[in-house]
């Protein structure tokens, strides 16, 4: 690693000025109630609600962890980045409901559509899911990223990121955080792709590289019974995670929420559809080339995790190498303000004004802001537990995630798309699924304690892509057999809650709300998306 010089600490002081200045408008602009402080007063237009999503998806987490995937021959986990079509899904399919619903979290249009013990089940579990996966492996990839580019202690670089983006998203709230968001989207594109363009000059080139690496290294497609990666369970599993993700998952959604209408924000999940394509060649391709050089014996680095800062440090010029610097710090700031905020509208909103109906909005906003407090020392003190993580950081976050989303995609799948879907259905499919979940990490961790020709070794064994399948078609039947079984839902759990009991005049609404240009990018999101999976064909 190379020391940062004069102009690349201009360049991140230059950053971080802006960043303040960004913060200072947002905290002089009035944050008197709830819709002010989480959802940005609901008046955010469509370029930013775009970048937002972009900037709160590509953390730290990613830009480690992808090109850690990259460079360690982890190349089928590039599906989940590749996953702009159900960013679209989230625009044209579960927007529309969201926004009818004027709802503030997805547990509270849980409430809506079915009852609030589903709310309570997703809201308490939801918080319990950020703070043990995103918030605690994106402290753990920054301290890395941090002490690795500025040359400082892990310790003193996770928590002085950590306490920083605390200030702002608790003095800012969500306006703080979408507007801080774009500048931090814009910074880390510039910085990638120009890591990514001078990288793939200094290999000599695509075809060069993929000389040196093989062609067979640069396929996804693994065969059906590959023991890490078979292709049918990983094309249905990364769907199954990415809807749960993309579309119901309070971190994302909270984004699209913050439009002005649900034109703005679909056009926003349009726009941030687009971006979502650029994590392949910002990040994973400088990981395939920092592995390139390394094979040729011109890059050194002990984990694949390191490849990313261990190419910038070394291949770009000074200045250029401070803006990348401030790009990556952007990501995890990116990431941690917006979980930070998530988690803060979940408890406030879900919970606490559950609890206390009568709370004033200022006091709820109060409210917000020390959730956040508390949740930022959560995270700190989750730094040592993180330390200890090995391999693949990338791989590790997907893991969890397979187990987290088939019951909550099956609930909210089914909740919308099938009338006949009840409050028992639901209910009982989020508590058993998250047993289901637990139980399946317990054994996971503990299968080689466990006879190898008993059922309980299986469920712990089994490929963790095949297992999720599996998982969400449990799921589906549960919520339905369960819903068949038990009395149907009343009008007002389903009228304009489900596909089946939209009004003709809520369907105008919808049918104003877009053009023929919002349908043909849609139309030119899905054909990169396949133009990607077929040129990363091993050929």
């Amino acid at each position: 690693m190379k020391a940062l010089d004069t102009f690349d600490w201009i360049a991140i002081s230059l950053y971080f000025l802006v960043l303040a200045g960004i913060v200072v408008w947002v905290i002089r602009k009035k944050q008197s109630n709830t819709e002010d402080y989480f959802l940005a007063g609901r008046n955010v237009g469509w370029f930013v609600v775009g970048a937002s999503i972009f900037a709160s998806n590509i953390g730290s987490e990613h830009v480690v962890g992808l090109a850690g995937a990259g460079a360690g021959d982890k190349l089928p986990m590039l599906i989940y980045e590749i996953q702009a079509w159900v960013v679209l899904i989230l625009g044209w399919v579960f927007l529309p409901f969201y926004a009818r619903s004027g709802v503030f979290t997805m547990p509270e249009f849980l409430e809506k559509r079915f009852d609030a013990r589903s709310r309570w089940v997703l809201s308490v579990f939801s918080i319990i899911a950020y703070v043990l996966t995103k918030i605690s492996v994106t402290i753990y990839a920054g301290g890395i990223v941090v002490s690795a580019l500025l040359g400082i202690n892990f310790w003193t670089g996770a928590l002085s990121t950590v306490i920083l983006t605390g200030i702002y998203t608790v003095l800012g709230g969500m306006r703080a955080v979408v507007y801080t968001e774009t500048l931090q989207a814009i910074i880390l594109v510039l910085g990638a792709a120009a890591l990514t363009f001078i990288g793939l000059d200094e290999v000599g080139g695509w075809v060069s590289m993929k000389e040196t690496v093989t062609p067979e290294y640069l396929n996804m497609w693994r065969s059906a019974s590959d023991p890490d990666f078979p292709w049918p369970s990983l094309l249905i599993t990364s769907t199954i995670v990415g809807i749960w993700y993309w579309c119901t998952d309070q971190y994302i959604v909270q984004r699209a929420l913050t439009a002005k209408n649900i034109k703005e924000g679909r056009r926003g999940t349009i726009f941030g559809a687009l971006l979502k394509l650029l994590p392949v060649f910002l990040f994973l391709i400088p990981g395939i080339i920092a592995l390139t050089l390394k094979m040729r014996g011109e890059l050194h680095w002990d984990s694949p995790d390191e490849a990313f800062p261990v190419l910038m440090s070394n291949l770009l010029p000074s200045g250029l190498r401070g803006l990348v610097a401030a790009g990556l710090l952007a990501a995890l700031m990116s990431s941690l303000a917006s979980v930070f905020n998530s988690c803060s509208t979940l408890f406030t909103v879900d919970i606490y004004k559950k609890l206390r109906p009568n709370t004033p909005e200022k006091k709820l906003v109060r409210t917000g802001q020390i959730a956040t407090v508390v949740i930022v020392i959560i995270g700190i003190a989750w730094i040592p537990i993180m330390a200890n993580i090995s391999g693949v950081l990338y791989e590790y976050l997907q893991k969890v995630q397979s187990y987290i989303a088939p019951p909550i995609t099956a609930v909210f799948l089914l909740g919308i798309f099938y009338k006949r879907i009840n409050a028992h259905g639901a209910f009982i499919t989020l508590v058993v699924g998250f047993i289901v979940g637990a139980l399946r990490i317990v054994l996971e961790l503990f299968k080689d304690s466990l006879d190898p020709d008993g059922f309980l070794f299986l469920v712990g064994d089994i490929n963790f892509l095949t297992f999720a399948a599996w998982f969400f078609l449990f799921c589906v039947v549960l919520i339905t057999v369960v819903s068949f079984l038990t009395s149907i839902p009343s009008k007002i759990k389903t009228d304009n809650l489900t596909f089946q009991t939209i009004s003709e005049e809520e369907k105008r609404n919808n049918k104003n709300s877009y053009n023929w240009v919002d349908i043909v990018v849609s139309i030119l999101v899905v054909v990169l998306v396949i133009g990607v999976m077929i040129f990363f064909n091993g050929r």
